[in-house]
């Protein structure tokens, strides 16, 4: 035989065998310090802990696990043993739950730090293109817009209205040569985060990705949603199906334009008694939508931490954290309790803040957005809703509230 030819099969057979006992070696030590064997003891002792762990009990966990199990499976090969669905799914819930680096995540998990910068957004956007069917499905029929509208009616009495609309800015470490493309004006680098968010803190909708450059409420003219509402092609009731004939409306802070269906409050200069009424109520109705940002930043700490993936990566990491807040809050009796959120006391005429808000959690909003020419139906939809909180749709704590400074 060539001796070339002997040669070159020894380094191979040696190297081959170099490479198996290392695959043993990390088989081991994923086994002996991974987390996943620390997760099937304290699942089973101490649920409590499971939950604080990756922010999701272990029912859930399981349920979520078994619907995505089948996108993230990747088979075994001569060359290496794959890493399991559950590895992959803690290690992502870990992550997204703790906003730690890689290098940090490899030691708990077992995984090095560049299997998880695979995994983890493989397992994110699993998780999102699963859960957006049944979890975050925008509404097409005008039923489920009334239904929407009943919620807000219910909760927050505000009539007719399909959801609470805001942007956050998420923080991210810029890409490669892409310049100054996403620093903002706040001074630092972000994408944008749009949501619409129903009267449960649910998400309805949801846009990420924009440049942080493009810094007010102006992005949420880029959106399909917002395309679509200017064209009429949302499917929203008619006058004649809304309570007191008015307009099916969003709402939205001062960030965004007024819209004819998109009611935002009166300026701070020229408020008057009945204007105060207005701005109460709508920022009574918004405060769901600013509570919902608080709680995703609070349960998903990678969103208070630059984060450091392509955007498209990153894109897919927010939605699936969207996704999972909007999963658990139908199915989990533990996610959210009364003093999660803000709490309106009428006795009182005070605000009780909810609990995200003791961890600093709240993420850096837009700029507010400069008014142009305003449309006159648009100011004419904002006035009817003026003169309806003020004679028959008005609240018996409105006056009290405005008196203590709530409007």
């Amino acid at each position: 035989m060539d001796t070339r030819l002997v040669i070159a099969l020894a380094g191979f057979v040696v190297g081959f065998n170099n490479l198996k006992r290392r695959r043993v070696w990390v088989k081991k030590y994923r086994r002996k310090f991974g987390h996943l064997p620390m997760l099937k003891k304290i699942r089973e002792n101490y649920p409590e802990d499971f939950k604080n762990y990756l922010r999701m009990d272990r029912d859930n966990f399981d349920y979520l696990l078994e619907l995505i199990r089948r996108r993230i499976t990747k088979q075994d090969t001569v060359m290496r043993k794959c890493i399991t669905p559950e590895e992959r799914l803690s290690a992502t819930l870990r992550y997204l739950a703790t906003g730690r680096s890689f290098e940090d995540l490899k030691f708990s998990s077992g995984i090095s730090t560049s299997a998880l910068s695979k995994i983890i957004p493989e397992t994110c956007k699993a998780i999102y293109e699963t859960l957006r069917k049944d979890y975050m499905r925008f509404p097409t029929r005008k039923e489920e817009w009334l239904e929407i509208a009943k919620g807000f009616h219910d909760h927050w009495n505000f009539v007719n209205c399909g959801g609470a609309l805001d942007g956050k800015h998420i923080r991210i470490i810029p890409p490669a040569n892409s310049g100054a493309k996403y620093y903002n004006y706040k001074n630092f680098y972000s994408m944008v985060l749009m949501a619409l968010v129903d009267s449960n803190y649910v998400f309805i909708f949801v846009d990420v990705g924009k440049n942080g450059r493009m810094s007010d409420g102006g992005v949420i003219e880029y959106t399909t949603f917002y395309n679509k509402l200017l064209r009429g092609q949302l499917n929203l009731p008619e006058r004649s199906e809304n309570v007191h004939y008015l307009n099916y409306v969003f709402i939205g802070d001062e960030g965004f334009a007024l819209n004819e269906n998109l009611l935002t409050p009166y300026p701070q200069r020229e408020l008057d008694h009945e204007k105060r009424i207005f701005n109460y109520r709508l920022s009574r109705a918004l405060n769901v939508v600013e509570n919902t940002f608080g709680i995703i930043a609070s349960r998903f700490q990678i969103l208070r931490t630059p984060i450091n993936m392509k955007p498209e990566n990153i894109c897919y990491i927010v939605l699936a954290i969207c996704s999972i807040h909007n999963f658990l809050r139908k199915r989990s009796n533990f996610y959210m309790s009364a003093s999660t959120v803000d709490r309106e006391n009428i006795e009182s005429s005070t605000v009780l803040d909810g609990d995200w808000r003791q961890n600093s959690s709240e993420l850096t909003p837009l700029d507010r957005y400069s008014a142009r020419n305003v449309p006159s139906l648009a100011k004419q939809s904002r006035d009817e809703y003026k003169t309806y909180f003020n004679t028959i749709g008005k609240v018996s704590w409105q006056e009290t509230m405005i008196n203590a400074g709530r409007s």
